[in-house]
Parts: C-alpha cells; sequence; structure tokens
C-alpha cells in the first residue's frame, strides 16, 4: 500500500498530538511493509498569522491530492475576537466543504480501566458503544441568507437552516450501512415537532429505511435524546442527525468516556478521502508543556487506516495498542496519571507489535 497523508497540526497541542500519531503510522506502515509519505501545512491561526487566510490555496490542494488528512485543532485566545472577520474556525467549515465531507463519525466507547474516569455512574455506562454520525456540510452552518443588519428596532440576525433530500438521504444511509455492521439500530434525531427541516429529515429517514430491512429505525426528538445520553447511553447503536444537533450531542456523548482526549473522529467524503482529528480542542492552557492527551488523535489515525486506506487488520491493531496502554496503567493527567504526550504515545507504540 501507498498512501500520501496531509497532516494539518494547527495551533494550540495540535502540533504535539499529531506528532505522536505520525510516529504511530509510521510504526504501523514499517510493521506491515506500507509507504506512507507524509507533509505538513497550515490551518486555523497559525495559517492566519502567516498568510492572513485560514486555509490558504496551497494547503487546500495539497489536502485535494492526499489520500488522507489528519488535523490536530484549530484556535487560541489569541485569534477569538468574535467580532474579526477572520476566524480560525472558518479554516474549518472551508475544508469540509471543498472536500466535500459530508458525515462526521464520532465512536464513543469505554475501556473497563477508565470507567472511574467518567462523571456518569459506573451502572449507567456499562455497554457504552454507539456511534454518532453527523451531518456536516449543511443546516444552520452554511444556509443563505445569513448576516446581521441594523434595523429601527435594532440589532436583527440571521441564519438559515436548510437541508435537500438529497444530503439527508445520503447521510442516513451511511449511517444504515454502518449499523449493518454493529447491533442494527439507527436512532434517528430531529426535532420535527417544531422545525419543518426535520419534517423533511424523517420522512427521508423512513425512506431510506426501507431499503434496509434488517436493521431498526426509531425517531427521537433531540431534547430527549440529550437526556437519554446520560440516562441510558448504552441503548444507542448508532445515532444519525443533522449538524448543530449532532455538534452538541456529540460533545455530550464525549462525557461519557471521561476525557475528551481519548476521543476521536472521522470526515468523511462520496470517496475514500477523509479528514480525520480527535474530538477535543487546541488547549491553549496546556499548549508547550508536553502533557496533552495524544490517545484521540492516535486513535483518529487508526479510523484513517480503516476508511481511508481500507487497512482493517492495522486499524484494529492500534486500537488494541492503545487498549493495552490504558490496561497497563498508562495516563496522561486528563486520566489521573503522569505521563508525558511523548511517553503516553511511547506506551502504544511499545504495544503496537504485541
Amino acid at each position: 500500500m501507498k498512501a500520501s497523508i496531509a497532516l494539518l497540526p494547527g495551533d494550540g497541542i495540535g502540533p504535539e498530538v499529531v506528532h505522536e500519531a505520525r510516529l504511530v503510522l509510521e510504526a504501523v506502515a514499517s510493521r506491515f511493509g506500507h509507504e506512507l509519505t507524509f507533509a505538513s501545512y497550515p490551518i486555523g491561526g497559525v495559517a492566519i498569522d502567516a498568510t492572513g487566510d485560514p486555509l490558504p490555496p496551497s494547503t487546500l490542494a495539497e489536502c485535494k491530492a492526499a489520500d488522507a488528512v489528519l488535523l490536530g485543532a484549530v484556535g487560541g485566545p489569541k485569534w477569538d475576537d468574535p467580532k474579526a472577520k477572520v476566524r480560525p474556525e472558518q479554516g474549518l467549515l472551508r475544508i469540509r466543504k471543498e472536500l466535500g465531507l459530508f458525515a462526521n463519525l464520532r465512536p464513543v466507547t469505554l475501556l473497563p480501566e477508565l470507567r472511574d474516569a467518567s462523571p456518569l455512574r459506573p451502572e449507567r455506562i456499562v455497554g457504552v458503544d454507539l456511534l454518532i454520525v453527523r451531518e456536516l456540510t449543511g443546516g444552520l452552518y452554511f444556509g443563505q441568507p445569513r448576516g446581521r443588519e441594523v434595523t429601527k428596532e435594532g440589532r436583527v440576525a440571521v441564519d438559515t437552516l436548510l437541508y435537500t433530500e438529497g444530503e439527508i438521504r445520503r447521510v442516513v444511509r451511511l449511517a444504515f450501512e454502518l449499523a449493518r455492521k454493529r447491533r442494527k439500530l439507527v436512532t434517528s434525531i430531529d426535532k420535527a415537532n417544531v422545525l419543518e427541516s426535520s419534517r423533511l429529515w424523517r420522512e427521508v429517514a423512513i425512506e431510506v429505511a426501507a431499503g434496509f430491512p434488517d436493521v431498526r429505525l426509531e425517531h427521537q426528538l433531540v431534547d430527549s435524546a440529550a437526556m437519554r445520553l446520560v440516562t441510558t447511553p448504552a441503548a444507542f447503536d448508532v445515532i444519525v442527525t443533522e449538524n448543530m444537533f449532532g455538534d452538541i450531542l456529540s460533545d455530550e456523548a464525549a462525557v461519557i468516556a471521561g476525557s475528551l482526549g481519548v476521543l476521536p473522529s472521522a470526515s468523511l467524503s462520496e470517496g475514500r478521502r477523509g479528514l480525520y482529528e480527535p474530538i477535543h480542542g487546541s488547549a491553549p492552557d496546556i499548549a508547550g508543556k508536553g502533557i496533552a492527551n495524544p490517545i484521540g488523535t492516535i486513535l483518529s489515525a487508526a479510523m484513517l487506516l480503516r476508511h481511508s486506506l481500507g487497512l482493517e487488520q492495522e486499524a484494529i491493531g492500534v486500537e488494541r495498542a492503545v487498549g493495552r496502554a490504558i490496561s497497563s496503567g498508562a495516563r496522561t493527567s486528563d486520566l489521573g496519571g503522569r505521563l508525558s504526550t511523548a511517553a503516553m504515545g511511547k506506551a502504544i507504540l511499545e504495544r503496537l507489535g504485541s
């Protein structure tokens, strides 16, 4: 296997955790006889500082040419002014749109050894193994018109929640395809009692479900779904929902695992290309201290191996190495331990061949 991987370390702790994930990918390539090439490009705040653009044209071009993209994090206090015309997060939204990354996958599983790190009671989280599939290029974040104006009544702002049938159908179909390989349950989350876009979402979900008679579909309103995620999270298998609901619910679900530092994500296109990143932010308060948890980024690299490169056994090997490192007691400070970023990465590397 020959493949090129574009690295977007970004801001804050991004470069630190991406470095550890690269070492793991290099070790996988060496062990299994693959040829992976890597090159780094700016995105986010560092790209604004260097070029004035959070997603420079050269970065976008290289990402389009690569087989997969691994991203760290973007943003930080330096670029936090909400009135700024150029912000790091704009780079993320643009790259998702430009690469056609319509579906964000966020798996949430809980290693038994980390049960005490979860804020939920142990009996509530037994058996948690869920996957959130979030539509990524439609909805409020991209709909037009949007903007602000001053009227005689004062300031007015508008955002548009827009979805087409095709946008809904492709992400719901993906959720069913993924559920077919798991426990065969899809929970479609909407606000169909209020929103017209949600009523269309529910209609299309029912139509897609007809083509998957072996997978059960259930509907859930977003507010009750938020409650179920903290009361009975193990009842979920695959959750599929629109952009903003998915943004909020996936962050809520992340709490189950006890630390944002251990959870990965994948943003997929209709082809093999994908963008992979940990769900945590740039954590500027600990940037440069060498104490960030690299597990979320390393598990994102495992998802890269699985979804973009088709290397399932290699992906499983990385995931098992993470599990063995945790089982051995390896912990960074967010998990109650004292290992540095590099030491945690080394603990995983040492178990990759076992």
